[in-house]
């Protein structure tokens, strides 16, 4: 498959990959070709940087890309107001048409191709570093591993939110791509766990400090353990997230509030986040093309940051000076602790979340803020995502970190793997959560009340466990479709801005494969025509 048309394919990709500020200065000359490239160690490491700078971007890890198709339009959050980067999934006005619609690049369209961006740069890589007599066995095996569990992520994403998938692992040329059916979901995830244990037995267990932000073994450990829960091979699960208690060096934290502490994004509870920097522009594709926000900095924190403009809640019959002199009490109380409501507050409490959350709670102050300094604000905002500090966090240039998955999860994963195997014990499943209920509630009888229940009692208090416990992070909407009650649980949810709950169907289980991808490659309808029940 050498052919010219292919070794420009390549050439685009790496152009693609490697796009950084010094790279666009080059010359056009300069551009990267397979023959010039991954001649040397460096190389092979720019790759994966390049790999890393994909999976980054708005539509994926950066800013609303996955969290719009995991954690909005279920019962967690929600926009303050209508906005076309939420309304595909906070209202459920999805479709082939809508899929394509958008400008904000955070579209599902946006979200499918950077996936396959990172898969097709995935494989160019693999295929050029493999058996590559410049670059040395060991940056060869770190590399190779570093770009099969990438792959092995966005197929997993791509298998969870479309199910069966164009699947490809080696270097197609563009005619073959656009002819790809798609193919069947367990065959995706069987390839995907294969990668995923190449990844754990060679990449390393601890990250230096000089490469934080990339992923270690354990990375690749979690999701193994979770495509083994969505099987129901509770054992398997179960070995594996016993696998990261017992054996990695990541640990619960003392208190729930220090795990999200920005002044140590680096804590032992975190098992993987992605490493973003105040003041460095480029660092992905701008999330509104043509408007330029702080040099297209990170700016997912100013999702979860109040707009000043929409604070403080007015009180019925109050009169207009007494509103302004609360207001100027906000901005005298933010200014006095160094903090700005600087965000757009797109991403809040849900009403529903908010309504529900135990009052008895110690992590109910992260996620849920309706006041501040005794003032009564007009949203419910999520605390743990937010970051006020005008000096350290201006609006649209952040420097916090994106997490993707810590070790909360994975006790509360060896839980519910206890309850569910065949011979299960949900006391024994209790006491691999007990330390989250312990720093969860101030006394050991609030901590111990969903000690001694039967199975199924049990795993409903999983349910909502994993629902306070990991909010917002990218886990609700995966773990009610596993579980068979995503559907009711937001029929019967209440929502302050948009109406899911009446708007959800029984095919929303599934994105849509963007139309426009459909007519460039009809073949994507052969197994399935209705595509996933959207026509």
């Amino acid at each position: 498959m050498k052919t010219n048309k292919l070794i420009f394919y390549i050439s685009l990709v790496l152009i693609t990959c490697f796009s950084c500020d010094s790279f666009l200065e080059e010359e056009p000359r300069d551009i990267i070709s397979p023959e010039n490239f991954f001649a040397n160690d460096a190389d092979a490491r720019q790759a994966i940087t390049g790999l890393y700078a994909v999976i980054k971007n708005n539509s994926i890890y950066g800013q609303a890309g996955l969290d719009n198709w995991y954690d909005n339009g279920v019962d967690i959050i929600e926009p303050n107001r209508t906005h076309p980067i939420f309304e595909v999934m906070g209202n459920y006005t999805l479709s082939e048409a809508t899929a394509d619609a958008s400008n904000q690049k955070m579209s599902v369209s946006d979200t499918w191709q950077n996936l396959y961006k990172v898969i097709l740069n995935a494989n160019v890589i693999v295929e050029r570093v493999t058996g590559n007599g410049s670059i040395s066995e060991d940056v060869q095996a770190n590399v190779i591993a570093q770009a099969r569990f990438m792959r092995a992520l966005a197929y997993w994403h791509i298998s969870n939110l479309w199910g069966d998938a164009p699947f490809y692992t080696e270097v197609l040329t563009l005619e073959e791509i656009a002819t790809l059916r798609r193919t069947d979901k367990d065959i995706i995830l069987a390839s995907v766990l294969d990668d995923l244990e190449f990844a754990q037995n060679n990449l390393q267990s601890v990250v230096p400090d000089e490469e934080r932000g990339s992923a270690s073994k354990w990375a690749a450990a979690i999701i193994e353990a979770k495509i083994h829960m969505q099987a129901k091979n509770w054992q398997a699960g179960l070995d594996k997230c016993l696998e990261i208690i017992n054996d990695s060096p990541h640990s619960l934290l003392s208190t729930y509030a220090d795990v999200f502490d920005p002044a140590n994004e680096y804590n032992a509870e975190i098992i993987w986040a992605l490493d973003f920097a105040k003041d460095v522009t480029g660092q992905f594709e701008p999330a509104f093309p043509g408007r330029a926000f702080a040099g297209n900095n990170y700016w997912r924190p100013s999702l979860f940051n109040p707009r000043i403009r929409d604070e403080p809640a007015e009180i019925e019959g109050e009169e207009p000076e007494e509103f302004a002199a609360r207001s100027d009490a906000l901005k005298a109380a933010l200014k006095a602790n160094g903090q700005e409501f600087n965000g757009t507050g797109l991403q809040i409490a849900s009403k529903d979340f908010a309504e529900k959350f135990p009052m008895n709670d110690l992590r109910r102050p992260l996620n849920i803020m309706d006041s501040y300094a005794g003032i009564q604000l007009n949203h419910t905002y999520m605390p743990k995502f937010m970051n006020l500090n005008f000096e350290t966090s201006p609006r649209f240039n952040h420097g916090d970190n994106r997490l993707v998955f810590r070790m909360a999860d994975v006790h509360l994963m060896a839980a519910e793997c206890e309850n569910e195997r065949p011979g299960g014990n949900p006391d024994t499943a209790f006491e691999y959560i007990r330390e989250i209920r312990e720093r969860a509630f101030a006394t050991q009888g609030e901590a111990e009340a969903i000690l001694g229940l039967s199975q199924q009692d049990f795993r409903e208090a999983i349910y909502d466990e994993r629902k306070w416990e990991l909010a917002a992070e990218a886990t609700r909407r995966y773990d009610l479709i596993r579980w068979g009650i995503y559907l009711d649980v937001v029929r019967n949810a209440e929502f302050k801005t948009y109406t899911p709950n009446e708007n959800i169907q029984d095919y929303h289980v599934l994105l849509p494969i963007p139309l426009n991808d459909l007519q460039l490659n009809p073949a994507l309808l052969e197994s399935d025509p209705t595509n996933n029940g959207y026509r």
